[in-house]
């Protein structure tokens, strides 16, 4: 029925917001006061772990069954997607460095303006007066609430802001790249198809920057536990987000 429709979608959407809490102080955390200062390379760890788990859930397990797609639709679909989710996680851990979790909170409300541009842009949504003025207020909203941050720092503000227009469109490409085409997935087996994806693009960047630094690092006392612990919430998060 449609209550009880309403009320599953409600019920993840709980679950996704408490978990995302959950992954975005634990971060917070890791990147700004437990010495860990390489935002890549912790959103590396994450793609990497829901990777090899989505990977025994599908391949040893059997939870699932894979798709029926050849490698030219995966590069020429999944690939951007996994791109785009690369450069939104990288650049969103980035701003933990400079920006407070509330005032990053607060710019999230952008999301539903840039999701409608993108939208319009890839012929998803109509343009029309009335959500154009709701976004518009919305958009005046977050531009004060910048205005009142004591702490505004530029480069946090940029990388925050463009991990929300890589959101944004990566949202769309699922729903243009993705659904339109059939390729109906369930949350394993997302993980299993744009995790790979995503963890080569991270590498990429990961190598040129963050890896010599690490290396030369010396003093640099990795707790593992700790970054275990933060990948089972990642992969939880990511199954939300997929749900």
């Amino acid at each position: 029925t449609a209550w009880q429709q309403a009320a599953k979608a409600y019920f993840y959407v709980v679950v996704w917001m408490s978990i995302s809490m959950a992954v975005i102080l634990f971060n917070k955390y890791i990147l700004a006061y437990s010495g860990f200062k390489y935002p890549i390379a912790l959103t590396l760890w994450h793609m990497v772990f829901c990777t090899t788990v989505a990977t025994v859930m599908v391949r040893v397990l059997g939870t699932t069954k894979r798709l029926h797609m050849p490698q030219k639709e995966y590069i020429n679909r999944v690939i951007p997607i996994g791109a785009l989710y690369a450069a939104s996680l990288w650049l969103s851990n980035s701003a933990y460095l400079h920006l407070s979790v509330s005032f990053i909170q607060m710019t999230k409300a952008l999301m539903p303006g840039l999701v409608y541009v993108c939208g319009v842009f890839f012929g998803m949504e109509k343009l029309t007066g009335v959500t154009s003025f709701n976004m518009f207020i919305i958009a005046v909203g977050v531009a004060i609430a910048a205005y009142g941050e004591i702490n505004f720092i530029w480069i946090g503000v940029c990388e925050q802001l463009s991990a929300l227009v890589f959101e944004a469109l990566r949202l769309m490409l699922v729903q243009v790249l993705i659904t339109r085409q059939g390729y109906s997935m369930n949350p394993i087996q997302s993980l299993y198809y744009v995790s790979p994806a995503c963890a080569t693009c991270l590498a990429l960047p990961f190598v040129a920057t963050e890896l010599p630094e690490i290396m030369a690092n010396t003093g640099l006392v990795i707790n593992w536990p700790m970054l275990i612990l933060n990948a089972v919430t990642a992969f939880a998060l990511n199954l939300a987000v997929f749900l």
